[in-house]
């Protein structure tokens, strides 16, 4: 895979990980994070009646709104709508993370702001920041600060470990604690990770 290029090899596995992840969940209310061209709302989440997602690019945007009607459509950055709030009419019960970098800006920002957080949370999550971690590069992170303070900056053959401590500290912001965690690497060069969490008050 050339330098810069986007590894989109895994979407398969990303679809079984959200199907599986969706059996946890009696009634989904589901959010995406990084709508994207929309294929994974079409394999995943076309009978979902509720939702919200977010696509920073304009004309994704609008295909994602006539996609689906009935949910909370958000032409803006994840991040900085959700620490605004943005999404919290509904009591979101699972949340899709594909950004093709880091999840974590996101993660942050959905467990610290204020919104209605039910007793069951599910996450699926497509993580692509193994790959930059193996460049040694981890004590460039912002998110893994304390990760590298805390273990040193050689991450890539524990990471996995790292994404379930890391999810169940920023969970515990809102009262959750993980009661189910379960990932592998895929992708060029297994850079990137998928992991579903199961979270629980």
């Amino acid at each position: 895979m050339a330098k810069g290029q986007k590894d989109n090899s895994t979407y398969r596995q990303k679809v079984a990980l959200r199907r599986k992840m969706l059996s946890f969940v009696d009634a989904p209310v589901v959010m995406e994070t990084h709508g994207g061209a929309g294929k994974l709302f079409d394999a995943c989440y076309a009978r979902i009646e509720q939702g919200v997602v977010f696509e920073k690019n304009p004309d994704k945007s609008a295909v994602l709104g006539k996609q689906r009607p009935t949910w909370a459509v958000y032409e803006a950055d994840c991040v900085m709508a959700l620490a605004g709030g943005a999404g919290a009419h509904l009591a979101v019960n699972f949340v899709d993370l594909d950004p093709y970098g880091e999840p974590w800006p996101a993660i942050d920002a959905f467990f610290s702001s204020d919104r209605p957080f039910p007793p069951c949370l599910v996450l699926a999550v497509n993580d692509g920041l193994k790959l930059k971690i193996g460049t040694g590069a981890a004590w460039h992170v912002k998110s893994l600060m304390g990760v590298v303070r805390k273990y040193g900056t050689n991450l890539y053959g524990r990471y996995l470990d790292i994404c379930a401590e890391l999810v169940n500290e920023k969970a515990a912001q809102a009262g959750y604690r993980l009661s189910r965690f379960a990932g592998y690497y895929c992708g060029h060069s297994l850079g990137i990770t998928h992991y579903g969490a199961v979270l629980e008050k």
